[in-house]
């Protein structure tokens, strides 16, 4: 429970600087006349979109087992991820559209309001709340070990990034005078485009894990490291590793010496189970199978 309220807490101090932002910058993007502006204020809608999910998703997936999830519902948090990343991505495809169209229609003579000082106001002072939201985020997130919190961090620092490429293109269209003033659309479809690769980075990581991927290889080498490094385990086998959530399940068959008691090889193979979970997580879900030695 202290985890889930610790998440909450970030989440909640992340969603009120969201709010206030992105009423800042929709105005700002509508006084100033900057559509890079008005894309960054879309981004930080689904920012404070994303952070109600978090909210309502990790609390759900910190509920302890039961009767019809055995292993927890963990998976929501995971799921909780893969709803960010698609909000990311829709409103990167929408920012790249609306900029294109108006990049266009500048190529074919369309006039281009010019961004005012305010705009570029507003670009400066997102940039600076949103990378201090993602510090502050990021750390808790690998603190708390939850990919969800993780990702909304990366939601915030994807945010300071646009504003950046904002600031830029806006900068450039107040500086360099009317003819320029096509630098603001090209400067939100820049936005659009990282904020994409984003989306496209977190898509492909929850997917792996709604799909139940298996452990990087260099970490089940590990685990079969660890296994064998016991006296009387040989030959570990049949290994089988996914996420569920911010856990880790592990199962592995062993070999041990047919004739052993069952009192020394149950000990053995909680030996395993504990150095496992200190490396892999106290609530890691470990199962190992004990198998006598094959005879030659």
């Amino acid at each position: 429970m202290e985890r889930e309220k610790e998440i909450y807490r970030v989440t909640l101090i992340g969603g009120f600087g969201n709010v206030l932002l992105l009423i800042f910058k929709f105005i700002a993007g509508i006084l100033g006349n900057s559509s890079a502006m008005i894309a960054d204020a879309i981004h930080s809608l689904s920012d404070f979109i994303t952070d109600i999910v978090v909210i309502v998703l990790v609390g759900i997936s910190a509920k302890p087992q039961d009767a019809s999830h055995d292993y927890g519902h963990g998976k929501y948090e995971t799921l909780a991820t893969f709803m960010i990343a698609i909000a990311l991505a829709a409103a990167a495809t929408g920012i790249i559209y609306s900029g294109s169209m108006k990049i266009y229609g500048a190529i074919n003579g369309e006039p281009l309001d010019a961004p005012s000082y305010l705009a570029l106001v507003a670009a400066i002072v997102s940039i600076v709340v949103k990378e201090l939201l993602y510090q502050y985020t990021a750390r808790a997130g690998h603190r708390l070990k939850s990919d969800a919190v993780v990702a909304n961090a990366w939601h915030h620092r994807s945010d300071a990034l646009s504003s950046i490429g904002a600031a830029i293109g806006i900068g450039g269209a107040v500086v360099l005078g009317d003819n320029w003033t096509v630098l603001d659309p090209v400067a939100s479809v820049a936005v659009g485009i990282m904020l994409g690769k984003v989306a496209y980075d977190m898509l492909k990581k929850t997917i792996l894990e709604l799909t139940d991927c298996s452990l990087p290889e260099e970490d089940e080498a590990e685990i079969v490291h660890i296994a064998s490094s016991f006296e009387g385990v040989s030959e570990p086998h049949n290994l089988r590793t996914r996420k569920i959530g911010n856990r880790v399940a592990i199962e592995v068959h062993i070999r041990l010496d047919g004739d052993m008691k069952l009192r020394t090889a149950h000990e053995i193979v909680s030996s395993i189970e504990n150095r496992l979970r200190q490396r892999f997580g106290s609530d890691a879900y470990v199962t190992i199978h004990a198998e006598p030695i094959k005879e030659r």
